[in-house]
């Protein structure tokens, strides 16, 4: 099984993404070939090798003839992608990331999906990332992707909206319930491009067992004090097994004298700090005073942040930690095609039949509410097209 593993230790851009992944070597031929069956004119590509702090990258540029670009609604944008001639496999990918992207930007701004107007991400560069990443990861036959915990930067950017905060609101939007942590730099890491991308194709994890066969060096276009580059690492697997078995770090904690409006926020920040999942369980304590029961999965790299942010966020004067053996159904991510828009689902199978499927809750809440029907509705689509896809 091949695997991708995106290292987003200076963050992600969509032309950082499709320049590691053409320096892992996708075939820029291929990419060339898919670009060119959307209608889409005024520009070329461009491809150099830099270096960024001492670390050689490959750059990738779309040059644009003229120095307006329009702005395009979702709706234009997806129209093009459906009528136009790419692989099924390229075409779906990108409909899926623009989707996710409308999603957010919709989200943020207030305004239905089909009505999102892409301002930067409209523009020729911002397709040709997405389609050209969507045909990267297509050519170099990746069967699992994963990324690593994403890094955030501060300040402000000019938009077509004004003066807007960074990460960007559409960035925001789009990386819940993936680990971010900051880097002291008044400069934006993560684009909304690079977030729809990854959110949409990858599960955010640290490096999985693997085989390393390949690597890739993706330039940003900017000089930063770190290397501004990301790294994809291409690898291979034999396979999933049956079961897979792990270790993980069980924290517990029980609490009676905190705000209960706080839980919320401090599961927020375990998981941004690398908490596999976090469970609450209410309890009675001694006197019969309600409590909390905090229990907190993490993997062992990530056990010291998650332990400073239980001391730091909680009342709590102690906690128990303990070593748990996890036994895993394998799984694999697939992406559906429903009435209302397309799907991650997880799928678990025991024996190489599948015996769960779990869709994504952010993207069937996307699109309940693009649509205003019910979230079990889209949720119920979900599973009844992966039955008949799996």
């Amino acid at each position: 099984m091949r695997i991708l593993y995106f290292d987003c230790f200076a963050g992600a851009a969509g032309d950082m993404i499709v320049a590691a992944l053409l320096d892992a070597g996708a075939d820029f031929a291929f990419i060339q070939s898919q670009l060119q069956k959307l209608p889409l004119k005024g520009y070329s590509l461009q491809t150099k090798r830099v270096q960024k702090q001492g670390l050689g990258a490959l750059q990738f540029t779309v040059v644009s003839a003229t120095k307006e670009q329009p702005h395009r609604h979702y709706r234009e944008i997806k129209e093009m992608l459906l009528a136009s001639d790419l692989v099924p496999e390229v075409k779906n990918l990108s409909l899926e990331i623009f989707a996710r992207l409308a999603a957010a930007e919709g989200k943020v701004h207030g305004c239905p999906l089909e009505e999102v107007h892409f301002h930067e991400v409209g523009a020729v560069d911002s397709i040709v990332d997405i389609v050209g990443a969507a045909a990267a990861i297509y050519n170099l036959k990746a069967e699992k992707i994963f990324a690593s915990p994403l890094p955030l930067g501060s300040g402000s950017v000019q938009t077509a909206h004004g003066e807007l905060p960074l990460p960007a609101p559409a960035t925001v939007e789009l990386l819940k319930d993936i680990p971010v942590y900051t880097r002291e730099i008044k400069k934006e890491l993560v684009t909304p491009t690079g977030a729809a991308i990854l959110s949409t194709v990858a599960q955010f994890r640290p490096y999985p067992p693997m085989t390393i066969t390949g690597s890739g060096y993706g330039a940003g276009q900017r000089d930063l004090p770190f290397a501004n580059v990301l790294r994809v690492l291409v690898g291979e697997t034999q396979g999933e097994q049956k079961q897979q078995h792990g270790l993980v770090t069980v924290l517990e904690t029980t609490i009676d004298d905190m705000n209960p409006e706080f839980y919320a926020y401090i599961a927020a920040r375990l998981r941004a700090k690398g908490a596999v999942d976090v469970i609450l369980t209410p309890v009675y304590m001694k006197k019969n005073r309600p409590g909390t029961h905090i229990t907190v999965l993490v993997n062992a790299e990530f056990e010291a942040a998650v332990l400073e942010t239980l001391f730091a966020e909680t009342t709590t004067l102690g906690v128990r930690k303990s070593t748990a053996e996890k036994i895993m159904l394998a799984r694999r991510l697939v992406t559906v095609h429903t009435p209302y828009g397309p799907v991650r689902v997880k799928v678990a199978e025991k024996d190489g039949k599948a015996v769960n499927f779990a869709p994504e809750y952010e993207d069937c809440k996307a699109l309940a509410q693009a649509h205003n029907v019910p979230i079990k509705t889209v949720y119920a689509a979900a599973v009844a097209a992966s039955l008949n896809t799996v």
